[in-house]
């Protein structure tokens, strides 16, 4: 089984479907989602029917999860989550124009009504993080110094410099988005960043592990460049011991 990582996305669809299309997929490979589906790109709402849609019809087993941009999405509209009055600030009036929310009536009551039942369903079952030892699949990343079994919600959803900035305890190389960079950042042996920025006008990527294969589209882009990161490892296994 040969894994793809997908970093974050925020609504931006023609790239998504690209990406997608253009992966040499089999069938018993597998793909995880590292999560921000929506807000502040074009097509939030596009985005969540194309992966809902994926998800039926794909033959590999396919993995979401949740971002803080969806956590945000659900508190906003009263079911679990954090931070929902940020929602709005944080990009979230073009996920509510996707779904037809005119901004004069974006009550809670409104957007509801207004979202379908299969992505409420889709949103409510995002997984908090995705083990596949010896990654583990988070969008934002971890408490450096707790073990996974303390670690909360709100620290994988919405941690930043104090998990990118050090080094953590867990016996996995981390994979995450949420934090979005230049290019892919690595540190390995304990982490590597995927959210390469393609709402800001960079790059979605996606990261094969197995093969240690990047595959990137650029924003507005029609074509996916593939290159091997396998150096990055050989680079570690080079390192003198500490």
């Amino acid at each position: 089984m040969r894994s793809f990582v997908i970093g974050d996305i925020h609504g931006c669809l023609d790239e998504l479907v690209c990406l997608l299309e253009s992966l040499p997929l089999k069938p018993d490979d597998r793909l995880v989602f590292l999560g921000d589906y929506v807000d502040r790109g074009p097509n939030p709402k596009g985005v969540v029917s194309y992966l809902i849609q994926w998800q039926l019809i794909a033959e590999q087993e396919t993995i979401f999860l949740k971002g803080n941009h969806e956590d945000m999405f659900l508190s906003f509209l009263g079911l679990p989550g954090h931070y929902g009055e940020m929602f709005l600030a944080n990009g979230g009036w073009t996920t509510l124009a996707s779904y037809g929310v005119d901004e004069k009536i974006a009550s809670r009551e409104r957007v509801l009504a207004l979202t379908p039942s299969d992505h409420l369903d889709f949103f409510a079952g995002l997984k908090t993080y995705y083990l596949m030892d010896p990654f583990l699949c988070v969008h934002a990343g971890v408490h450096p110094a707790k073990p996974l079994s303390q670690q909360s919600a709100e620290e994988l959803f919405w941690i930043r410099d104090a998990f990118i900035l050090n080094h953590h305890i867990l016996p996995y190389t981390v994979l995450f988005g949420h934090t979005p960079q230049r290019e892919v950042f690595f540190d390995l042996p304990y982490k590597i960043g995927l959210d390469t920025g393609l709402v800001y006008g960079n790059e979605l990527s996606c990261l094969e592990v197995n093969e240690k294969v990047l595959y990137q589209i650029n924003r507005g882009g029609k074509k996916v460049k593939r290159k091997s990161v396998r150096s990055y490892w050989e680079q570690m296994d080079r390192s003198p011991a500490p």
